[in-house]
């Protein structure tokens, strides 16, 4: 009987451990390590954050459901990796943590045959000053990357809205809160979604709300923008972007890069490289992401962390990392099996392996201070690259390690996208929006980078309709419901 440990229970994680479960049933063993007690579906912690939805809609127990799969739970945090074992143990393995509750600090091996890293990343909110502690609940601002943090934003903005009913005008900031942030999607969710309940408190007119991000434009989302079909027309996401903001009244800062955090203000710099400051009653700054701090150690012990991380700390995988300027870059640099080149039992999924490059084009200030989006890597692109690599690994365990590896590159995957801008049945609206490929291809889309025939958006109540079903649908499916297999990543 092979090992099989799967490091991290988030989307692509949780995608990985249950699929390996099923392929290879009771003839080999998955363990998942994660420090997490529930799951999340995090892409609705932007409607817990405005209080249309609560902590226990948006997460469920794992320890129950992966009994059911007979997947071996440890609620623990990964330390560091030894993939050729060491002096005193023959087999790779991990070292953990416990994080459960009564065996808290308490540390374990763990062996294993194969193992895929899907720790997700570490929410680095000590990169700005002033922007969070370690738990993401800083004075200042807050935060909707958890379900725990997206309770307290809701907390806080009732009492923004309540200011207002009393007439005290309120300034919202929401945005990047460093020059190097991805997900600004969720950002972009969260500003519309509070914009949509002021209407729906009637206090709208008693609130001026800006958009602060690190892209060069809006509507660069960390994908160096996109253009596609609405309404029968290419249009640019730019376009597509300004219309919505003028629409609702939103400013917009962009091309900013947030230094510094400090009661009622921030201090930013631009690319041009002028600074200034913003204050604010309200703000929520998603904080930059980093790898969760894994170390990787020889047989030896020495400390060969370089050699299986990028400096960021995600997990180095089949990728080009010596593509060079921006000038060389290639939709072939993207990785395509996410196997470690050194140590061929290792593979990492969703945000945990190192992307050779950005996306969109690199930016910094005449000071030289890097503002540009980091690369996306959520939501649907992670399930299916845990999928590939669960494939992949499960071939090796039964096949032999000739196996064919599956392949899931994020320059020939497609990816659905469904942007809350307000929750209500009747009153909601989304932008609905499919990308081909995620990673633009120039060499085979001249031009866009993309397929505009399977690039396209609209906004509306149907994409509402739409974000509300997938929410019910991943739960389901999360939860390994009959017929879970049958729901698309």
């Amino acid at each position: 009987m092979a090992r099989l440990v799967v490091l991290g229970g988030g989307v692509s994680g949780h995608t990985a451990a249950t699929f390996a479960a099923k392929w290879l049933g009771s003839s080999h063993e998955v363990v998942v390590v994660t420090p997490n007690s529930k799951w999340n579906w995090i892409p609705s912690n932007i409607w817990v954050g405005v209080g249309q939805m609560s902590k226990e809609e948006v997460t469920f127990d794992l320890a129950p459901v992966y009994a059911k799969a007979g997947i071996n739970f440890k609620q623990a945090k990964a330390v560091s990796i030894n993939p050729e074992g060491s002096e005193s143990e023959a087999k790779p393995f991990v070292t953990i943590e416990y994080t459960e509750s009564g065996r808290e600090g308490e540390s374990e091996i763990v062996e294993y045959d194969y193992l895929i890293n899907a720790t997700g990343p570490k929410l680095n909110f000590a990169a700005t000053p002033g922007l969070g502690d370690a738990n993401g609940l800083g004075e200042h601002t807050v935060s909707v990357c958890t379900a725990d943090h997206a309770v307290h934003a809701s907390q806080e903005l009732q009492k923004c809205i309540e200011k207002m009913k009393a007439g005290e005008r309120q300034k919202i900031l929401v945005g990047t809160g460093h020059g190097m942030c991805t997900c600004q999607g969720a950002a972009f969710e969260y500003i519309f979604n509070i914009e949509h309940e002021l209407k729906k408190a009637g206090v709208r007119d008693m609130a001026d709300i800006k958009w602060i991000s690190n892209e060069s434009f809006l509507g660069d989302f960390g994908m160096g923008g996109l253009h596609m079909k609405v309404g029968g027309y290419v249009v640019s996401s730019k376009l597509f972007a300004e219309s919505l903001f003028a629409e609702r009244n939103v400013e917009w800062l962009i091309g900013a890069h947030t230094s510094k955090v400090e009661a009622g203000k921030i201090e930013y710099e631009l690319l041009d490289g002028s600074t200034n400051e913003e204050e604010f009653d309200f703000a929520m700054l998603i904080p930059p992401f980093a790898g969760v701090g894994l170390k990787a150690y020889a047989k030896d012990g020495e400390d060969i962390t370089a050699t299986v991380f990028a400096p960021n700390g995600f997990m180095k995988v089949d990728a080009n990392y010596a593509a060079g300027a921006y000038e060389n870059w290639k939709a072939s640099d993207w990785p395509r099996t996410y196997q470690n080149p050194t140590y061929k039992n290792m593979f990492a999924a969703g945000i945990a392996f190192a992307p050779p490059h950005i996306i969109s084009k690199p930016m910094s200030s005449p000071n030289g201070t890097p503002i540009n989006p980091t690369p996306p890597r959520t939501g649907m692109p992670s399930g299916i690259i845990g999928k590939a690599v669960a494939h992949s690994v499960c071939d090796l365990m039964t096949k032999g390690e000739n196996a064919h590896l599956h392949e899931a590159s994020m320059a020939e995957m497609g990816a659905a996208c469904v942007a809350s801008a307000g929750k209500g049945l009747t009153t909601g609206t989304a932008a609905a929006m499919t990308v081909y490929p995620v990673v633009p291809d120039f060499e085979k889309y001249p031009g866009t980078g993309r397929d505009t025939e399977y690039t396209f958006g609209e906004i509306g109540l149907a994409g509402h309709w739409i974000k509300h079903i997938l929410h019910h649908l991943f739960l389901y499916k999360a939860k390994l419901n009959p017929g879970w297999t049958l729901i698309p990543e």
